[in-house]
């Protein structure tokens, strides 16, 4: 079955050349244009297309904007961005928005075919030039959300819980750290009542699942 494409961009030239590249395979069906984000609404309302082929950037409302709203009013049609830079706002913005491919305009024919019929297959596909950047920044996402997990809490108080969470006794802490115990009994209630959790062995899970040894100085 042939794929029904959409293609927009506010350059003629552009849309010219994407559309004799596609339509040079069989499986491809080029069956509208669109030179703005409103036209590209309106025709994916009034065309139906599998995939909407679309520029990030575009006068008036931009392409994300419209693949939010194509991807809202239509969610079985897929929609591929297409950028000059790999900018990573741009990047996330268009994941977040619902688009199923970014890819960069420099990519070659051949891998723009491909990811068409990635797309078509119901893959979800990035360029390989800012794939890399995706995993990036999920992994510092992950490290901020892991290191907020202790934002609350002192230098001492994360030692305290370091040692909480190796199975220590509040006496075995107070000789570690050279404090009192009553100081150490104080330290973890105010550890437990930060954490909201109820108890040593919580605490000590919670500290465990956020990796809280990263975190000591």
């Amino acid at each position: 079955m042939r794929q029904r494409i959409l293609l927009v961009d506010d350059h003629g030239v552009v849309r010219l050349g994407l559309k004799s590249l596609l339509e040079r395979h069989p499986q491809f069906n080029v069956i509208g244009e669109a030179g703005s984000a409103r036209e590209a609404i309106e025709k994916t309302d009034s065309l139906k297309p599998d995939v909407v082929v679309m520029d990030i950037r575009l006068p008036g409302v931009s392409g994300i904007e419209a693949c939010e709203q194509i991807v809202n009013n239509h969610p079985n049609v897929k929609v591929i961005m297409l950028t000059s830079y790999a900018e990573d706002e741009m990047l996330f913005s268009a994941i977040r928005a619902g688009a199923s491919g970014y890819v960069l305009k420099q990519i070659g024919s051949e891998d723009l075919v491909k990811a068409l019929e990635s797309v078509g297959r119901g893959e979800a596909l990035l360029d390989p030039a800012v794939t890399r950047r995706v995993f990036q920044e999920v992994r510092r996402a992950g490290r901020e959300e892991q290191a907020s997990a202790f934002a609350h809490l002192s230098q001492q108080e994360k030692h305290v819980l370091l040692l909480v969470s190796e199975g220590k006794t509040n006496r075995e802490i107070a000789g570690q750290l050279y404090l009192g115990e009553g100081t150490v009994r104080n330290y973890v209630s105010s550890i437990l009542a930060k954490l909201n959790v109820n108890n040593r062995a919580e605490a000590a899970a919670y500290a465990v699942g956020h990796s809280l040894r990263e975190y000591i100085q």
